[in-house]
């Protein structure tokens, strides 16, 4: 099953560790502590034949106001990378074999495969959601798309993880939308246009009934604008987040509940049997969470875009 290795394997070794805690009274298995360690950042990638230690770069910290900012590698920065090599790798092996077969040939397997889905999200979503002049909009919508579904993959490969789990890469990315939308806005709309989406009165109000609305409407405008981004932020990453945490701790009730030879058995089948049926999902969930966080992009560029 997908992933399994990648579950089972490191949870057997952190599982002796806590038995052996727990023999020296240090404490029981910490079903938490046990998540927070498969699903956060750390400054350590684990592998098959042990963990790769980062080295933590003192001039890779700065300091913004009261926000600390460190660069130093991390497991979540690999992952990130290594999803951007094998989303360009994937592209251009795609181009490539597109361009040696010719116009008006079909290419075949992985670049049929992609070629399908570009034209798809091009004439279905970016044609139809964003209107007229989408063209320049095709690129962002279909690096964000195989960027994410890249990332949301590798957390279902052995010894792998998704990136897409942690909350500052899904905001870096859903900021990126926030600024194509409104610097492109305001290019199509023009200043006077994209004043008009802040400050917003319903057509045909006039007097008192005016200014009225423009004080109730300005501000929902204002914080609509940066609900948006949000939205595109929060909900990748708790549908990844949601999901990883579901296996962990079904996996971890056989370490708590395992105290009894019987019992054991019991709940690993029972363990196994809902793991796997949830790694299923998840893999659905990878392709389905890609394409909402670019369907919701080429929908908020269009309502910038046409604002009427």
């Amino acid at each position: 099953m997908i992933g399994m290795t990648r579950i089972f394997a490191p949870l057997q070794e952190q599982a002796a560790a806590q038995d052996t805690a727990a023999a020296g009274h240090d404490g029981p298995f910490n079903l938490g502590d046990m998540l927070a360690h498969h699903i956060l950042n750390a400054p350590e990638y684990e592998l098959p034949f042990g963990a790769v230690h980062f080295p933590h770069w003192d001039w890779a910290v700065f300091q913004l106001g009261g926000l600390t900012i460190d660069l130093s590698p991390t497991k979540h920065m690999v992952l990130l990378l290594l999803a951007a090599v094998i989303t360009a790798a994937m592209t251009l092996f795609a181009a490539r074999t597109v361009a040696r077969q010719g116009a008006g040939v079909a290419p075949r397997g992985l670049a049929n495969a992609i070629e399908t889905v570009v034209v798809f999200l091009r004439d279905d979503l970016c044609k139809e959601y964003i209107g007229h002049g989408y063209q320049r909009f095709v690129p962002l919508i279909l690096t964000l798309f195989f960027f994410i579904l890249t990332m949301n993959l590798l957390g279902l490969v052995p010894w792998g993880g998704s990136a897409t789990g942690n909350l500052a890469v899904t905001a870096t990315l859903a900021v990126i939308v926030f600024l194509v939308i409104e610097i492109s806005g305001f290019l199509t709309l023009g200043f006077r246009g994209y004043m008009k989406t802040i400050f917003f009165t319903p057509p045909g109000t006039s007097g008192a009934i005016k200014y009225l609305m423009l004080a109730i409407m300005t501000p929902v405008e204002l914080l609509g604008k940066f609900t948006k981004p949000f939205a595109l932020a929060v909900r990748l990453f708790a549908n990844m987040t949601a999901g990883h945490m579901m296996i962990f701790t079904l996996i971890g009730f056989i370490f708590i509940f395992g105290q009894i030879a019987f019992v054991r058995w019991a709940v690993a089948a029972g363990s196994f049997a809902f793991v796997s049926a949830i790694l299923l999902l998840e893999l659905l969930i990878a392709f389905i969470q890609a394409y909402i966080f670019a369907m919701l992009s080429a929908v908020f560029i269009g309502l910038m875009r046409h604002e009427h």
